[in-house]
């Protein structure tokens, strides 16, 4: 299996632990593209065999979360795991629906955003996490972030609930620690779902217990291609995995000659009189191949699927 596949990712549950068990069940190298902390739910993609390759394509999307502020209390995570640190009386006559849109619109656009201690951002090659379970200060850079839109969803007497459509690298819980800021008050993320990641909505996310339940009754099946096809599970797999042709499907195409293709599989770049970018490689007689990248003038292999690699012999 080559692909994509979007996991909603549990409460609980770290991404690595998504991972671990999508890779027994599919017997693949499997990885995804963004942790979710534990607390976090919704779109997780998880790159599959081949698809680990499109890493790269898919890290540097923007995404857009659903997320609840807890006021009046400060934890050391920002999250609601973490230990209370500070408290403060809320003036809920202040929360109103006009000031909290007024300040919600103040995050609009590109800034400036400090990271939480308790990330995995690396400090001299130490995360920050450790550093703050060892009790030791440690300055963290801002990073530069965008959001493109922010939404207030609800006021509940304490609570805020909104909608963020953000760049690559925006720490959701800093957001909501500045928003509570704003509002004259503490506060902390209570909950969180991320509902897309680039172009994957969580309407196309399966849950990991669907994942275990068909899947294992499909890695049981693997013995002949004549169980593989009579398995009615197989269904499941071809409606939930975006394959890799799928996803490049966008992309321009570059036909290869006969003559040509055993170079491009040996790794020898080709000449080309394509612009510099990245193609989807088909050969003469229709076949899909993977994908290769153009630059200067050089056609380079990136990606070959190795389930299309027999069609070529």
């Amino acid at each position: 299996m080559d692909g994509i596949i979007i996991i909603n990712k549990p409460k609980e549950y770290t991404s690595h632990d998504v991972v671990a068990k999508v890779k027994n069940i599919c017997k693949e190298k499997v990885g995804h593209t963004g942790t979710l902390d534990p607390m976090a739910t919704g779109v997780l993609p998880l790159l599959i065999g081949e698809g680990t390759k499109l890493s790269e394509y898919i890290t540097n999307h923007d995404k857009i979360y659903i997320a609840t502020i807890k006021l009046g209390i400060k934890t050391d995570t920002l999250d609601s795991e973490g230990k209370i640190i500070e408290k403060q009386e809320v003036d809920l006559k202040k929360i109103s629906t006009e000031q909290v849109n007024k300040v919600l619109k103040t995050f609009l656009g590109k800034q400036k955003q400090t990271p939480p201690m308790y990330s995995a951002i690396k400090i001299k090659g130490k995360k920050l996490y450790e550093y703050a379970r060892e009790g030791k200060k440690v300055e963290i850079p801002e990073r530069e972030i965008e959001v493109y839109e922010i939404e207030l969803l609800k006021i509940e007497n304490d609570e805020i609930s909104f909608k963020v459509h953000c760049s690559k690298g925006t720490y959701i819980r800093s957001l909501c620690e500045d928003i509570a800021t704003k509002l004259g008050t503490v506060g902390y993320m209570k909950e969180l779902e991320r509902v897309k990641v680039g172009e994957y909505e969580i309407n196309q996310a399966i849950n990991l217990k669907e994942i275990e339940e068909n899947g294992q009754c499909i890695n049981k099946n693997m013995e002949s291609e004549k169980k593989l096809e009579n398995n009615n599970n197989i269904e499941f797999l071809k409606k939930h995995i975006i394959t890799i042709q799928e996803f490049f499907s966008k992309y321009p195409t570059i036909y290869l000659e006969e003559n040509k293709l055993k170079l491009f599989l040996n790794g020898v770049n080709l000449s080309t009189d394509n612009p510099d970018g990245t193609y989807q490689i088909q050969i003469k007689n229709g076949k899909w191949l993977g994908v290769g990248v153009v630059k200067n003038k050089l056609l380079k292999r990136k990606i070959i699927c190795k389930n299309n690699i027999s069609v070529v012999k």
